[in-house]
């Protein structure tokens, strides 16, 4: 490969790192695991160039050949993990084969069937009905207590629309650091959707470390502008991540992922 194309190449693939770190933690439910594989990802395209598909678009591209390491080695995961992510392990034994896969795909990161069957080798038709199927059994999981930290209150009335459809209870809604500490302290939520930034230019990561360290484990979806700024593989990130402005299915999915397998590493802002 000329240095040219390796220069091209490098660009490609760095400008896609951030989402397919994203993707393969919101699929492993952990930064660590979920890092290990898309380093793995990058590893196989510098020891087989031809292995990274350019002909699919880049990102379609960089996810293929996640997906051959991740479908090579079964998906695996830790049989001994306990707390939330033992909790999801057991959930996700129940799930049809490749669903997850596809809705993650087809909603956080916004990838059309056509790229989806690419990615994963499989037909079109085939994708569509494991992305039908994902969208039902996703329906079916248990509903809990969700705090929403928000501070443009047309975004919040949204999510809460959002959220209360799926069956979920809503404890309220914070726009500040030091309210939705607050409102944490009333009622224990069972899961936070999060922003980044609010309205007294307070953290709501900060928000977030805070009620961690208080009242334990919790499942956290943030919501931020710059996803990329949080997906950098410096220090502790989230493994549940949407961009704005997002779309209902992509908030659907992953507070329906979140709910029963997450990872709620404190983050630093």
């Amino acid at each position: 490969m000329s240095d040219e194309n390796s220069t091209d190449l490098a660009g490609e693939v760095g400008q896609n790192l951030p989402y397919l770190r994203r993707y393969a933690r919101a699929l492993t439910g952990s930064q660590e695991r979920g890092d290990t594989y898309a380093m793995a990802a990058l590893e196989a395209i510098l020891d087989d160039p031809a292995a990274y598909h350019r002909s699919l678009g880049a990102k379609p591209a960089l996810f293929k050949v996640f997906h051959t390491i991740w479908s090579t080695l079964g998906g695996y995961m830790d049989d001994e993990e306990t707390g939330l992510t033992g909790k999801a392990q057991r959930h996700l034994a129940k799930l049809t084969s490749n669903t997850r896969e596809a809705l993650l795909l087809y909603t956080i990161e916004d990838m059309d069937y056509d790229d989806i069957a690419a990615i994963m080798d499989i037909p079109r038709d085939e994708a569509v009905s494991l992305v039908d199927i994902a969208f039902q059994e996703m329906a079916k999981s248990v509903a809990g207590k969700v705090m929403i930290i928000e501070d443009e209150a047309i975004i919040a009335v949204d999510l809460e629309g959002i959220v209360a459809e799926m069956g979920h209870r809503i404890t309220g809604t914070a726009s500040t650091e030091e309210a939705a500490v607050a409102l944490a302290d009333q009622e224990k939520p069972e899961l936070i959707l999060s922003d980044i930034q609010l309205a007294d230019m307070s953290s709501g990561i900060d928000a977030v470390n805070r009620i961690l360290e208080k009242h334990g484990d919790i499942p956290v979806v943030f919501i931020t502008a710059y996803p990329e700024r949080l997906l950098t593989g410096e220090g502790p990130e989230p493994a549940f991540l949407i961009s704005k402005p997002y779309k209902e299915d992509q908030v659907r999915s992953a507070v329906s992922q979140a709910m029963f397998f997450s990872s709620t590493e404190t983050l630093r802002a």
